[in-house]
């Protein structure tokens, strides 16, 4: 078994979970970043995400943070899952928009963990806001590594 970093480990987590995440990447999220209970993802608002009032439809919004979520309470090797989640939208995204979800950890502890989002707009402009909270399941991310 090789020793890593947490950061190192937190990187190889996401990047195998981004990997088999089909819906996050055919949504045209990319992973820019991942460290111990933390990630960060990026996302273009496409015409094909654009609901009747002209602006990104919320399920995009809240599927982008929900990702980043994923990949930040995923970050230590344990398969984690949400248990609940919740969103704040505060300003509109709009068509062409490159938007950023930051998660960053809150509290983990024992099975759970309390994680929270903000999504911004390329300007710096705050989109949206959520909560979510984890718990840990069996398994791990990574397949187990065997020693030669």
């Amino acid at each position: 078994m090789t020793d890593r970093s947490p950061e190192q480990l937190a990187r190889a987590c996401a990047d195998a979970m981004f990997s088999r995440d089909q819906a996050t990447q055919r949504m045209g999220m990319r992973l820019l970043d991942a460290g111990p209970g933390s990630a960060k993802l990026a996302m273009p608002v496409r015409e094909d995400m654009i609901q009747g009032h002209g602006t990104c439809h919320g399920g995009f919004l809240f599927a982008l943070a929900d990702s980043a979520f994923a990949f930040a309470c995923n970050s230590y090797n344990d398969a984690t899952v949400a248990i609940g989640c919740s969103i704040d939208y505060v300003a509109p995204a709009r068509l062409g928009d490159e938007l950023t979800a930051s998660a960053f950890e809150q509290s983990r502890s024992g099975r759970t963990g309390n994680y929270d989002v903000r999504i911004e707009n390329q300007h710096g402009q705050l989109i949206a806001l959520f909560h979510g909270k984890s718990y840990k399941v069996r398994g791990t991310v990574l397949a187990q590594e065997t020693e030669e």
